[in-house]
């Protein structure tokens, strides 16, 4: 699976102070150690940026491009900043995080997809905000898409993000994201899929919030998550996505495929995924003391 790692984000309390005054070495350093940890591209995220941003993003690029060969998402909702690094660009295809199904939106970012040669994440974000099921994720997908394509921007380039919410708020628009992953190539074939897969978990304490990236992950992945943006320095969920801990896999799998689970016979891991599982689909009851019931 594709990860983008999140880490270079203008809200850090350590990379947030060194993009303002563009020292380039903490950010750097971050760059090589997410590389290092298997990111497959990384996420540049500068947020509004609404003053200078076009001059940061250029900075941010050529300086991470310093030091790693990686391709970059560049993340921001000022497009004069999103063209200043698409300009930037020059190692692989660029990605565009993102385009929501917001009338400016669309008008301002497919153009510049389009101009650039980019790869976009389409975020099923409609004019009235949220959508409140998988049927509402369904419809903005192809009518993103088709927007897309009227643009010149094929199915290959667009990466749909049906939006992750927070476990701790509504689960069934936990459940409405991966019900929407297994859909996606029927409605919009050939469209890669991806998430904010630390969405899930937001809410829950820090050292919780490991437990439900994982385990959502590995359920997205079931119903056919191509890439998600992740934090890279969680080794453990850098080995699931490379594949490496099939039976985990397995047993998650299980799990979702209603199978009854003797939970004497599980490790205490086991047993962690198989309780968290649980609380993403539904069957139980989310509190910050899942584990321990």
């Amino acid at each position: 699976m594709i990860r983008i790692a999140e880490n270079i984000n203008v809200m850090s309390k350590t990379i947030g102070p060194a993009m303002k005054e563009r020292n380039a070495k903490p950010i750097q350093q971050m760059a090589i150690s997410a590389a290092e940890a298997g990111a497959d591209y990384l996420d540049i995220n500068i947020g509004p940026a609404r003053k200078g941003g076009d001059e940061m993003m250029e900075w941010l690029v050529k300086t991470v491009h310093e030091v790693v060969d990686l391709p970059l998402s560049l993340d921001t909702t000022n497009p004069v900043a999103l063209e200043a690094g698409l300009k930037a660009h020059k190692k692989g295809k660029p990605l565009v995080n993102s385009v929501s199904m917001q009338p400016e939106r669309l008008e301002k970012t497919l153009p510049l997809v389009k101009q650039y040669h980019a790869q976009m994440i389409g975020l099923l974000w409609g004019k009235e905000g949220m959508p409140r099921d998988v049927n509402e994720r369904a419809a903005l997908a192809v009518d993103l898409a088709y927007q897309a394509n009227q643009m010149g921007i094929e199915n290959e380039d667009i990466w749909i993000d049906p939006i992750a919410t927070p476990v701790s708020g509504e689960i069934n628009q936990v459940i409405a994201c991966t019900e929407f992953m297994a859909m996606l190539q029927d409605i919009c074939p050939g469209c890669k899929s991806t998430v904010g897969l630390s969405n899930v978990s937001n809410g829950t304490p820090d050292n919780l919030r490991p437990y439900l990236n994982r385990a959502y992950m590995i359920m997205l992945q079931k119903n056919g998550l191509y890439s998600a943006i992740v934090d890279a320095y969680d080794k453990e969920l850098g080995k699931l996505a490379k594949g490496e801990m099939p039976e985990i896999v397995n047993l998650v799998y299980q799990v979702m495929d209603g199978k009854e689970i003797d939970s004497t016979s599980l490790s205490q891991k086991e047993l962690e995924y198989v309780k968290t599982v649980k609380v993403l689909m539904g069957k139980s009851l989310y509190s910050h003391s899942w584990l321990e019931i």
